[in-house]
């Protein structure tokens, strides 16, 4: 392997400490130090050079156990690509090594990254076809790759994450049936598939999404009209029981909502970065949607009218490339017109292919007054433009540092003026600002690596609790495991990420006490554990029919045609303390809680008596509780006894 390529390897994996271009700039100093160039290190020379020179810079960003660390992995890295010979070498790696790694992202042809990509490719195309030089267009094609890389594995995290999430809510709607609990299964499946192949699939996630939160929808306003129906309550149960299912409706309309509106910002991130209005009005959503007064409705109005403005983005910066071009087209050509009329076909190509163009046009335009300034001498040009171009760099590395562009936006802004009024700035000032929020950036992403191993382990003492809430924590702790091993993370993973410890930390709170509750049930009452939780039960040990003999005098031996019994009056299907079928009433709602905690004490029949009915429950082999209830043994035996027996 040629070692022209390790010199990036730092700038790849520490660029979320310290700005590429002072990496870049060590790495030059340290192989001149050394009488070679960047281009010639070895392993052995490279390794020296980020104990020394590297390590000690990080230290001014970050502490030292964490620039240790970091440092460490990067040597782990080199020692690994040494090894197996699969760095790529910058120097001879060409367009056709490109296309190879391009190859993999061709179903993202909607992504940003993608888009800029292929105008790349197209230029670097026709660069090689007429001998020039392509290893600038090259360098820059393998960072869009690897940023498409970390958005990809970003996004499987994300996609795996939905996809327990949705299994989860399937199992509670499953026994609706109908055709959109068959089309919501052949999501899931197609989900999977994809899940294990590498490959996301956002448009099945969100009509899976979709059709999740519809069912949900249906399921809880399914009780006030059955109680409405049946007569089963009277006025004041019927007011509370319908405040309830509101607050629950309004609940899913909430977070249904806020998903969509976190999938618009990702998907019109460059046009809301383009246009501070319509980012206004979103960030005026999410406050909205905090407060827990934005509705659906809202977000899909905000949809059709992103698309729209995108729309009219697209038509602007064509026609605004089209001046810039008609200018160009008549300067001399000189290294710096040559290198905008590649940054021209690059921007052609982005908006052909439905992307924006924003910060593209925002460089020509700069280079477009430098060379045409009739007080600058062509020195004074390239001195202006390389300071455009690096004030670029400092917003671009900005956006994925928290905080970090809305504390540099005033400072870029008089760079830019003071640009503009022909007075030099020294970028390091806000490489400075930048790398001092991303040590932060860092520091916040080791706290939540040592959340995260902590909600880990702390659910190890719980896992064995059947509860929805150990299941939910479970889920957590799963995409808390793929999240922690993510490298460095984009805006919206580290946003993710902090949610989900949020979320996590707080079931680890209930399942903790849960877990309480049932240890000091257990060391309290024994085997009667459950009758001292319930206050009211009196349980039988036994599985199957011999339980619900021991309970009501039944005989033991149920007729086949006891499987085909349909549920009675009176009687409930509940899972994971959720009733998945029958009328939510209050007892019913109570004791379907409670069952949960039955399934935590590996319980699996129940009986009980008190006031003036009595209940049977029974597990079957799904997890799923048979609930029936009557004024006395004897009537619960006869009108519910075999269709609670089928658990």
């Amino acid at each position: 392997m040629s070692p022209s390529a390790l010199h990036r390897l730092p700038v790849r994996m520490l660029g979320d400490l310290v700005s590429p271009r002072a990496l870049e700039r060590i790495v030059l100093d340290a192989a001149h130090a050394r009488n070679t160039i960047p281009e010639r290190l070895d392993a052995a020379t490279m390794e020296d050079i980020l104990k020394r020179e590297v390590f000690k810079r990080l230290q001014l960003s970050v502490p030292a156990a964490l620039a240790k660390r970091r440092v460490s992995d990067v040597i782990e890295q080199l020692s690994k690509t040494t090894q197996e010979r699969v760095l790529p070498s910058f120097a001879e790696s060409g367009v056709a090594e490109l296309e190879d790694g391009a190859k993999r992202f061709g179903l993202y042809f909607d992504w940003p990254e993608a888009q800029r990509l292929r105008g790349l490719l197209s230029v670097a195309r026709q660069e090689e076809e007429a001998g020039k030089d392509t290893a600038m267009l090259v360098q820059e094609g393998q960072d869009l790759i690897a940023r498409m890389e970390r958005r990809l594995q970003e996004g499987l995290v994300s996609q795996a994450q939905d996809l327990a999430e949705l299994q989860a809510t399937f199992r509670r709607v499953e026994a609706m049936g109908g055709k959109d609990v068959r089309r919501l299964e052949n999501l899931i499946t197609q989900l999977a598939d994809a899940q294990k192949q590498g490959t996301l699939l956002p448009a099945e996630v969100e009509r899976a999404r979709n059709i999740t939160f519809k069912l949900r929808k249906q399921l809880e306003s399914s009780v006030v009209q059955t109680l409405t129906a049946e007569g089963l309550v009277d006025a004041p149960q019927m007011a509370e029981t319908q405040a309830e299912v509101q607050a629950r409706v309004l609940a899913l309309e909430q977070e249904h909502a806020a998903r969509q509106l976190a999938d618009l910002g990702r998907e019109f991130g460059p046009l809301l970065h383009a246009r501070a209005d319509l980012d206004a009005r979103h960030s005026k959503l999410k406050n909205q949607q905090h407060g827990g007064s934005l509705l659906p409705e809202a977000v899909d109005a905000w949809r059709a009218e992103l698309e729209a403005a995108r729309d009219a983005a697209l038509g602007g910066q064509q026609t605004e490339l089209d001046n810039i071009a008609a200018q160009i087209a008549g300067l001399p050509n000189t290294a710096s017109v040559q290198a905008a009329r590649v940054m021209l076909d690059v921007a052609r190509m982005t908006l052909s292919g439905g992307g924006l163009a924003t910060d593209e046009l925002r460089e020509l335009n700069a280079t477009l007054n430098a060379l045409t300034s009739p007080d600058l001498d062509q020195a004074a040009a390239e001195l202006l433009l390389d300071r455009q171009r690096e004030l670029m760099d400092v917003e671009r590395a900005a956006r994925d540092v928290p905080g970090a562009d809305m504390d540099l936006a005033p400072a870029l802004e008089a760079a830019r003026a003071a640009l503009a009024r022909g007075e030099d700035v020294d970028p390091a000032k806000l490489w400075t600002l930048l790398e001092r929020r991303m040590g932060e950036a860092a520091q916040q992403r080791e706290d939540f690596d040592a959340r995260a191993d902590h909600v880990v382990n702390e659910y190890d003492t719980v896992r064995h609790l059947a509860g929805e809430t150990t299941q939910r924590l479970g889920r957590l702790a799963d995409s808390l495991r793929a999240q922690r091993r993510l490298g460095p993370m984009s805006a919206d993973a580290r946003e993710n990420y902090a949610q989900t410890l949020a979320e996590a930390e707080a079931m680890l709170q209930e399942a903790r006490a849960e877990y309480r509750a049932a240890q000091e049930v257990t060391s309290t009452f024994g085997a009667d554990a459950l009758s001292g939780l319930l206050d009211v039960f009196d349980f039988g040990g036994g599985l199957g029919t011999e339980g619900l003999g021991g309970a009501f005098g039944m005989e033991a031996a149920i007729p086949a045609s006891a499987s085909a019994s349909p549920r009675p009056n009176d009687a409930w299907l509940v899972q994971g303390g959720v009733i998945l079928e029958g009328v939510h009433d209050a007892g019913a709602v109570q004791l379907a809680s409670l069952l949960d905690q039955a399934s935590a004490l590996g319980l699996r029949h129940l009986s009980a008596q008190g006031g003036a009915l009595a209940w049977v429950a029974q597990q079957d082999a799904q997890g799923r509780w048979r609930l029936a209830r009557a004024p006395n043994e004897a009537s619960l035996s006869l009108n519910a006894g075999r269709w609670v027996e089928q658990g």
